[in-house]
């Protein structure tokens, strides 16, 4: 009988290879430790030995390219569908959903309010994007931070807020861990409010699951955040990140999330004929892969609660422009690009930046602007492919 070492079963029959592989990396780690522990060697030096050993081994429990997915039914619990549903992973920004449950539980409990101003501290400015632009010692309210998490994913939002609960935010992040240990995701551990990546902030499909469906259970009156479509923030309209809200019947929340060494990741929610789901789905590898798993998964786990089908909506994205305004008597150029929709269709694409010369951009409050525009019939498909191509490869990709 082969042994697993510990390994998900599930994930063994897939990948028996890799497992065995694991176990002997598994081993040789031993072998470093009893070599560490005969070593004259005390304090310091020994424990950044042991932290590189466990730090890649964290890096290596991602599985990079192999997706895991959960399904289930988020009031009787029963689990509708799940492929490799008990391996780590990087939560990247699905981490802000805990951040929002410790915001609405601090405001059930009186601790904060809606309305209360939240400091922007230094280090909360300075998080990577994807964010707000917030300027330190500038203010901006809970509600606003929520909603910018729950849209934008904004990454200085929820370092804001997590120093308004806990002080701190790695403090904020130990009592993260804490109520996600209370409610029973026992393999999840959090180092930050926002997801941006840290070898230690881990989770599971499985967990992450039952964050989900106790979001919903737990705040029924704070739930409708997640379906929140536009958030307008100094001028600014900020859409809603999740696909799902667009073309998925039913779908009415919750939270995207993307790091390059967690891949693309999302848990959602959809309600029909009384029966509400709750998916999640990690480590894919395209937005179209994301999307189309877990819509593919729920119609299936709508099917086996008895659920008739329903038609799914077209995804129509709103065509942006790409501008730069650099002085008032400039001209207006403009870059087309084709994105991938969550069907794989490919539409255009097009944003704008503020001008140069915006009191708003000065301030450091708003970088880019979305901005409806048509789009005419002379784009030649040359054009696009050349523009597409010189964007990606300057790109910097958002965590969201």
């Amino acid at each position: 009988m082969k042994k697993n070492f510990g390994f998900p079963a599930c994930f063994s029959e897939v990948n028996g290879g890799y497992t065995r592989s694991r176990a002997k990396n598994f081993f040789h780690k031993i072998n470093i430790l009893s070599v560490v522990k005969r070593a004259p060697r005390k304090g310091l030096a020994a424990s950044l030995i042991l932290s590189s050993v466990f730090a890649v081994d964290s890096a290596r429990a991602q599985y990079v390219g192999h997706v895991s997915a959960f399904i289930e039914d988020a009031r009787t619990g029963t689990v509708l569908a799940q492929i490799n549903p008990d391996l780590q992973r990087y939560p990247a920004s699905l981490t802000k959903l805990m951040t929002l449950y410790m915001a609405f539980q601090a405001l059930r409990n009186g601790q904060i309010s809606l309305d209360q101003a939240v400091p922007v501290s230094v280090r909360a400015a300075t998080r990577e994007p994807s964010k707000l632009g917030l300027v330190p010692g500038s203010y901006i309210t809970v509600e606003q931070a929520i909603l910018g998490l729950v849209t934008k994913s904004a990454n200085d939002a929820a370092c804001a807020l997590g120093e308004l609960v806990g002080g701190d935010e790695v403090r904020f992040a130990a009592m993260m861990t804490a109520q996600a240990h209370a409610l029973g995701m026992t393999s999840t551990t959090f180092r930050n409010a926002s997801g941006l990546p840290d070898p230690d902030q881990v989770t599971t499909a499985r967990d992450l699951a039952t964050l989900g469906r106790r979001l919903i259970s737990d705040f029924p009156e704070d739930y409708h955040y997640f379906s929140t479509p536009v958030f307008y923030y100094h001028g600014r309209e900020i859409p809603n990140h999740n696909p799902m809200l667009r073309f998925y019947p039913g779908a009415d929340g919750m939270k995207t999330g993307y790091t390059a060494q967690a891949g693309l990741n999302l848990v959602a929610s959809a309600l029909r004929e009384n029966v509400r789901l709750v998916g999640v789905v990690m480590g894919a590898s395209s937005n179209a892969e994301r999307t189309r798993t877990m819509a593919d998964l729920m119609d299936q786990g709508f099917q086996d609660e008895g659920v008739a089908p329903v038609e799914r909506r077209a995804i129509t994205p709103r065509p942006l422009v790409i501008a730069r305004n650099t002085s008032s008597a400039s001209r207006r150029h403009e870059l087309r690009l084709y994105a991938a929709s969550g069907l794989g269709k490919r539409q255009p694409l097009q944003v704008a930046e503020a001008p140069r010369n915006s009191r708003l951009k000065k301030l450091g409050i708003i970088h880019y602007v979305l901005a409806k525009s048509p789009i005419t019939k002379r784009a030649k498909s040359s054009e696009v492919s050349r523009s597409v191509h010189s964007a990606a490869k300057s790109a910097h990709r958002s965590k969201t």
